[in-house]
């Protein structure tokens, strides 16, 4: 039997910098928009463009980041990339304190802590099978989740009561003291940084097809990346129509949609700390089978919400659906890790996170035509009707068969 991932000191240091990194990014989600309304007086549109610009960087180097993580040392780069982003989102406040703020320097911000975040995330999902053996990949990756769901519940929250106690611009630089802990937590890491297992430096685009075409070749990752593209296609048209249905269709006080909106992460946080048991119980392939079987039908409940005790049903379909979404990312990411080679480990992982996230924006954008041809109680239910048909792709793969993902030796 091995020993719990806890005891690890270096991962214990790592997972002290997730909580701080974390709770510090969920913290802005809140703070950013609120700067630009409540010090800029922006309008919807500039509202609208800031959001997006913070996950612009995808899209737009989201592949080529793989590439270049495979050539440095991956713990470097999560330094450099905190230390961006504490110098960006402290720029804010102290631009508002001498009054040069304006719209055009928080979109600047909002696409360059976009890119660091990139950088950060693709380095973070190669860097944990460093830091612990192969077989506590999945209980390293469940607690990660705990972090990350934690602090999407509690972020904004905390956000708000920052927002109200120090005012918008200065809350922003609470959010760069997260990321400045974060550096503090992983330079205190003992491990050595490796060196990069890639000594030839490949071709910019030569290296992104590398990775591109690990994940089309190896049947059980092409199949997690379309069964998450299909899932998350969906998931963004629900959530921008979310607040538009809880506040307009089914007439909701804004205090109750706020609630309701916030019980997803309920769910992350039961996926995280049930991870590691169900991996112990019933193996790490099967747990993430159960996860998607069992969690795809409550979908179905969400359009059924209404003004009465049927208003549970939103809260049941969302903490449903993220502890199926969890314990798949813990699934999927760690068998992502057991069999690509490490050269290649940054590149396949931004590649399945370019197509997983990149295809978000159209699905809301897709959410918020078909709720304009057929209303938004009726589109809600189409989308979770899709939604449940996502998991199908994972249907003709070798998943169904499996048990763990330990013994699994990459396929070419």
């Amino acid at each position: 039997m091995t020993t719990g991932v806890l005891r690890n000191p270096d991962f214990l240091r790592f997972l002290g910098s997730h909580v701080a990194s974390e709770l510090g990014a969920n913290i802005s989600r809140v703070a950013l928009p609120l700067v630009a309304v409540l010090a800029l007086h922006a309008g919807p549109v500039e509202v609208g463009v800031l959001s997006a610009l913070q996950t612009t960087a995808f899209l737009l180097i989201g592949l080529p980041a793989g590439v270049w993580v495979d050539r440095m040392r991956r713990r470097r780069v999560m330094l450099v990339s905190d230390l961006a982003r504490l110098l960006l989102l402290a720029s804010i406040p102290l631009a508002a304190e001498v009054g040069l703020l304006s719209i055009g320097m928080m979109f600047a911000v909002a696409l360059l802590a976009g890119a660091a975040q990139v950088f950060n995330d693709v380095a973070d999902q190669t860097y944990l099978p460093e830091l612990v053996g192969t077989a506590q990949l999945s209980d390293g990756n469940s607690k990660l989740e705990v972090v990350r769901s934690g602090a999407f519940l509690a972020g904004p929250g905390v956000g708000g009561a920052l927002v109200q106690l120090l005012g918008a611009p200065r809350t922003l630089f609470a959010t760069a003291l997260g990321a400045l802990a974060s550096v503090l937590f992983l330079s205190t890491v003992k491990a050595p940084d490796k060196l990069p297992a890639l000594t030839e430096r490949t071709p910019l685009l030569r290296g992104i097809g590398e990775g591109l075409a690990y994940v089309w070749r190896d049947r059980l990752l092409r199949m997690f990346v379309s069964a998450t593209a299909a899932t998350n296609l969906c998931t963004s048209a629900v959530l921008g129509l979310s607040v538009l249905f809880l506040s307009k269709v089914v007439e909701l006080p804004p205090s109750a949609v706020g609630l309701l909106l916030m019980s997803g992460g309920i769910g992350g946080l039961i996926g995280g700390l049930t991870g590691s048991w169900l991996s112990r119980r019933f193996g790490t392939a099967r747990m993430t089978w159960l996860a998607v079987t069992v969690g795809a039908p409550f979908g179905l409940l969400l359009p059924m919400t209404q003004a009465d005790w049927r208003v549970a049903c939103f809260a049941i379909t969302s903490i449903g659906l993220t502890w199926s979404a969890t314990l798949m990312n813990v699934g999927q990411i760690t068998y992502r890790q057991t069999v690509t080679p490490e050269h290649l480990l940054g590149r396949v992982n931004a590649s399945a996170r370019f197509v997983t996230w990149g295809i978000m924006p159209l699905g809301a954008l897709l959410g918020g035509l078909l709720a304009q041809q057929i209303g938004v109680r009726e589109a809600l239910w189409v989308i979770m009707t899709g939604r449940l048909l996502a998991f199908l792709p994972l249907l003709f793969s070798p998943l169904p068969r499996m048990r763990d993902f330990t013994k699994v030796q990459a396929r070419s």
